[in-house]
């Protein structure tokens, strides 16, 4: 998954989490038990928006707390603890000084194998993060860029972006999980195979849609830790750091005479129109003239 980054991983893990508990758990309820002889149908009925509220920011909390793993699990990725080149003395030395200054717990620092210049942070708090940096990303960036990246992730565990995002996923997911609910259970009275087909159905259409407000709320993070990564190493870094991704990505467009259909989800940003309403980062245009106005 080259485009991967930590809000985006964040969120698929948090969908497929979510859908796989609130199906599993409407199956048990309706087909498992009642085969069983206990029938707690018409209890859940009653208590829907407290089994909605448990089941939303259930999945949401089980993806952020097993995020960092999962990461790892997704890339050929080495972790960085005693560094043996000038890259990985500069990594580990900045994400260290980072979080000394910051009063915090040094996240663990991770190198991909990857031609895309990307960079991400996850983990389920801010004493318990890794930061992650692409191979593009180190043999195509300057020392000063690499650190101004590495002050933008470092924004984002400080920031606490990764557990405010999940507390917006698991209310997303209650409203998807209750209305779900609320048109599927009269289908399901009358056919349980219809009304099951329209659960799922309707878990994954509102699903979807409810990545717009969670995806409008990583752009704003993005702004913010732009910010602070400009207060950490003035703004020139960053904006330079910006401008060399923005031509990486131009390039791969040239290279395979198409739109990189994945944009909206890397550093880059997305190119507008309707798509950009899922788009996890800003357009690198308007973070370059947020940065500008700092100076």
């Amino acid at each position: 998954m080259k485009w991967l980054k930590g809000i985006v991983l964040l969120l698929i893990a948090n969908v497929l989490i979510f859908v796989t508990l609130s199906i599993t758990f409407k199956i048990l309820v309706n087909v498992v038990l009642p085969a069983f002889g206990i029938d707690v149908r018409g209890s859940v009925d009653q208590t829907l928006l407290l089994w909605s509220v448990v089941l939303g920011f259930g999945g949401a909390f089980i993806s952020l707390a097993l995020s960092k793993q999962i990461a790892r699990s997704m890339l050929r990725a080495a972790q960085i603890t005693a560094p043996s080149s000038p890259t990985e003395r500069l990594l580990l030395g900045t994400v260290e000084d980072l979080a000394r200054t910051l009063g915090i717990k040094t996240p663990e620092v991770w190198v991909y194998e990857s031609p895309d210049l990307n960079a991400f942070a996850t983990g389920p708090s801010k004493n318990s993060a890794m930061v992650a940096v692409s191979t593009g990303l180190l043999q195509s960036m300057s020392e000063r860029e690499i650190r101004a990246v590495l002050g933008h992730e470092m924004g984002h565990v400080f920031n606490g972006d990764m557990f405010t995002t999940t507390v917006l996923m698991g209310l997303m997911n209650t409203f998807v999980y209750f209305i779900s609910n609320l048109i599927a259970r009269e289908v399901m009275e009358r056919n349980q195979t219809m009304g099951f087909f329209l659960y799922f159905f309707l878990q994954t259409v509102l699903s979807f849609l409810a990545m717009i407000p969670i995806a409008w709320f990583s752009r704003r993070r993005e702004f913010a830790a732009d910010r602070f990564s400009a207060q950490k190493y003035g703004p020139d870094g960053m904006i330079s750091a910006l401008e060399t991704i923005d031509r990486f990505v131009h390039q791969a467009q040239v290279q395979y005479s198409t739109q990189d259909a994945l944009a909206t989800m890397k550093i880059s940003g997305g190119s507008g129109g309707w798509f950009q309403l899922f788009a996890t980062h800003p357009p690198v245009e308007e973070r370059i003239a947020a940065l500008r106005g700092q100076r």
